[in-house]
């Protein structure tokens, strides 16, 4: 991963270390994924309106993208929401897979998010980490750490 981001994302397993990994910095999924969730408090960056095209315009669940926190928990209250956070893999090997689709297949996505182009290829990575989960039958948690 390249020094150049502090930022994070951090995706577990309950089948253990998947033999996929991230070929590239994954912050530009926490902003994503972060500009997603703002975008209902009316947001205005690139990224949230991205995703309000997705989830609006296009229809598309990313909901299971949606589902992650912060990975450094200190209190008993954030490490019980950790542990809230664990979900099924197909749904989000879904979401993010539709999701990478949308954003190299419509010219208003690529542009609203030219200034973040690993973008949709971290998506697929993303993908087929939760591809590989859901074969084992696995859940997946997804954290981030800033």
């Amino acid at each position: 991963m390249p020094e150049s981001s502090t930022t994070l994302l951090i995706v577990e397993t309950t089948a253990g270390d998947p033999p996929i990994e991230f070929l590239g910095d994954t912050s530009d999924i926490v902003y994503f994924i972060s500009m997603a969730h703002s975008e209902r408090y009316g947001a205005h960056h690139p990224l949230a309106k991205a995703s309000s095209i997705i989830k609006r315009k296009l229809r598309i669940p990313i909901g299971p993208l949606m589902i992650f926190g912060d990975a450094n928990a200190e209190t008993s209250e954030e490490r019980d929401l950790l542990e809230r956070l664990w979900q099924e893999a197909a749904p989000l090997a879904e979401a993010a897979t539709r999701a990478a689709d949308a954003l190299e297949g419509e010219p208003e996505l690529l542009e609203l998010t030219s200034g973040f182009p690993e973008l949709a290829e971290r998506l697929r990575e993303l993908a087929a980490i939760a591809t590989w989960a859901a074969e084992q039958g696995a859940r997946v948690r997804l954290t981030y750490i800033l």
